[in-house]
């Protein structure tokens, strides 16, 4: 590419904050009265600064969250508490927890944590090393320095908690998770986790070298052969057990049920990009079997840093045992990250294929992060593509702004917008970053003209590309997805308590048209209180 064709291209971004505005004109704009109303609110909130916008976009219903990462969402103080329960030990100079065998006889009994290492129920006690921890484990106070940028901090946070990852943990994450989106009226969550998936590795050891000329569909026959699915019900437990946790803890069914209860999880097989290619293989099939036998797993994805040096060598070779997965179970739902990468972090060539390679090859629904499209060969085309196929993209602005350090107008969400590709925000990392769902809202209110109604069409989109099953709520959106035509059955019901007759058949066999119903009335209940 030219150093003139990449100065246009970066240049793009920065007009389209002030295009966007005259495209948006063109759009219809009949407002309900509730939903003018809301709008004028919002309106006002952003004259009066992020505080007033944090207060307004808290009570917002905003649907759903389809890209969080388990343990990334977890705050540090959850895994300093749950590190001093399971007596764990701190590497006094490192930070990082670990597990020790040995004991004191005392009663209770204690860690012995070595002359390197202190006990981590120290932490509860000693207010500095509290502070250490949990800056350690998340992004709070850090400032980039030529030692350690945003990337390297943030990556680097998860080694040193992960000694607290055991699936004894799972349900207490996910009430937590659930918990805090249930307090922002959020009604639906598709929670990344990977489960140990590592007993099943020793399959990996006689597979042999793999490349591009690997078979992976005889590949996969001779890990069913060797035994593969002994490996699944311990996952798929995982998985259940942490659901059932989860709703033992929030009082699900009984007198003190919490508000987390009303909260829909589903999970995605969360695939480790980084691991030998034998591994990464073994990873995928475990994913698309349990996505297409346990109803809790909707769908896979592939996660770890694009430019860490494996999965960067290895990007079109996943790409290319996606694809053939795909072929073999084309029912299960299928979200990548790609395109999480920013100029200078890898060679110009690296950045010119990953979103493409995600959405042509592997049959992405939806792209995780994608901050790179402008950077891709022939992005405009890229961009009508993904519109056409309706793929979607999650978008993160805070960790992309602390990761890559990319924000505002060099950030793709309006380019996305302005050629009709489907947008959702989304958390990431919302414990590592430190934030929540309605401090994203606020971010992308601040950076970007975004209307009342462009915010509202965001949310619905979610629940769109949700990985539920069932019929939508809505006619195929057009270009736009301006949810403008609810099916016919339910068109006449909207924003009520209760739906009856057609529409009542239309949702007790879709799981997604009862969570699109439900957030129809919480916006009517939300734009009353203007």
């Amino acid at each position: 590419m030219s150093r003139f064709r990449a100065s246009i291209r970066l240049a793009v971004p920065t007009l389209l904050v002030c295009l966007i505005p005259a495209a948006l004109a063109q759009r219809p704009a009949a407002l309900q009265n509730g939903e003018a109303r809301a709008a004028r609110a919002l309106e006002r909130a952003r004259q009066q600064g992020p505080l007033a916008l944090y207060a307004f976009f808290h009570d917002m219903p905003k649907g759903a969250d389809l890209h969080t990462h388990l343990a990334g969402a977890v705050y540090a103080e959850s895994f300093i508490r749950e590190a001093a329960e399971d007596n764990l030990c701190i590497n006094s100079k490192t930070l990082v927890l670990y597990k020790t065998m040995a004991m004191t006889r005392s009663m209770p009994p204690q860690p012995v944590c070595g002359e390197e290492g202190e006990r981590a129920a120290d932490a509860l006690t000693n207010q500095k090393l509290y502070d250490q921890l949990i800056n350690t484990f998340s992004m709070r106070t850090f400032v980039p320095t030529t030692e350690e940028s945003g990337h390297d901090h943030f990556f680097a946070s998860f080694d040193h908690f992960q000694a607290v990852e055991d699936p004894r943990h799972v349900g207490e994450w996910v009430d937590e998770l659930a918990s805090r989106a249930a307090d922002q009226n959020e009604q639906y969550l598709e929670i990344m986790h990977t489960p140990n998936f590592r007993p099943s590795l020793a399959l990996a050891e006689n597979l042999g070298s793999i490349d591009t000329h690997t078979d992976f569909a005889q590949l996969r026959q001779q890990l069913l052969d060797a035994g593969l699915q002994k490996y699944l019900p311990a996952m798929r437990a995982e998985f259940d057990d942490g659901e059932h946790q989860r709703r033992e803890l929030e009082h699900c069914g009984g007198s003190g049920a919490t508000p987390a209860c009303n909260l829909q999880v589903r999970y995605l097989y969360q695939v480790l990009r980084a691991l030998p290619s034998a591994a990464v293989f073994v990873q995928l099939l475990c994913g698309f079997e349990l996505a297409s036998t346990d109803p809790m797993v909707v769908g896979i994805n592939m996660v770890q840093p694009e430019d860490w040096r494996v999965a960067l060598a290895n990007y079109r070779l996943q790409m290319q045992m996606v694809d053939t997965l795909h072929g073999l179970y084309p029912k299960v739902h299928i979200t990548l990250h790609a395109g999480e990468l920013g100029p200078g972090m890898v060679p110009p060539d690296d950045l010119h294929f990953h979103i493409r390679s995600a959405v042509e090859v592997a049959h992405a629904e939806r792209i995780g992060h994608g901050v790179d499209v402008m950077q891709e060969d022939r992005p405009y085309d890229l961009l009508k593509e993904m519109a056409s196929r309706r793929v979607m993209a999650e978008i993160n602005l805070t960790s992309n702004d602390v990761i890559l350090n990319i924000k505002g107008a060099d950030h793709p969400l309006p380019m996305y917008r302005l050629y009709h590709v489907p947008v959702a925000l989304s958390t990431d990392d919302e414990g590592v970053s430190r934030i929540n769902m309605t401090h994203e809202y606020v971010t992308a209110a601040v950076a970007y003209p975004l209307t009342y109604s462009d915010f509202k069409q965001m949310v619905r989109t979610a629940l769109e590309h949700s990985f539920l099953p069932g019929d939508s709520l809505w006619e195929q959106p057009g270009p736009w997805e301006s949810y403008s035509r609810p099916r016919a059955a339910c068109g006449s019901q909207l924003g009520r308590e209760q739906a009856s007759g057609a529409c009542a058949s239309l949702l007790a066999g879709s799981e997604k048209a009862r969570q699109q119903f439900e957030l129809e009335r919480r916006f009517q209940v939300f734009e009353k209180g203007f």
